[in-house]
């Protein structure tokens, strides 16, 4: 299942080994000026927008939706499971990142939205934004 760490400036999105083989990607990096706002949502299927890219997402109905969406706005990467009452960490992101939004579920509890959200604060307060 896929996770997000702060990894010194670089916010990360670490994939599963089965995630990379589906989606055809490793693990997402995107540098932490670029974070533009931390949300969460309490149901998966808010995060989505857009159609999937075909060679490089997989959905399963009501399950899974996994790798790349593409939108007028750019594109998304998403990692969303549909497990009971586990929120989904929605990241927006400005626009000179690769993507619009990145969105990962999360297990209840977790500590993700926390340490992203410092990290941001961190991040914006060394940079002067």
């Amino acid at each position: 299942m896929a996770r997000l760490t702060v990894d010194g400036d670089e916010l990360v999105m670490g994939l599963a080994w089965w995630e990379k083989l589906i989606v055809r990607h490793g693990d997402v990096r995107v540098p932490m000026a670029a974070v533009e706002r931390v949300s969460v949502q309490p149901d998966w299927w808010r995060a989505l927008r857009g159609i999937r890219v075909r060679t490089r997402a997989l959905a399963v109905p009501g399950a899974l939706c996994l790798g790349v969406w593409r939108h007028a706005a750019g594109q998304d990467f998403l990692a969303l499971r549909r497990p009971r009452r586990s929120p989904t960490v929605v990241v927006d992101l400005r626009p000179a990142a690769p993507y619009a939004r990145v969105a990962v579920s999360c297990p209840p509890g977790s500590q993700t939205v926390s340490a992203l959200t410092t990290a941001l604060h961190r991040q914006r307060r060394a940079g002067g934004l």
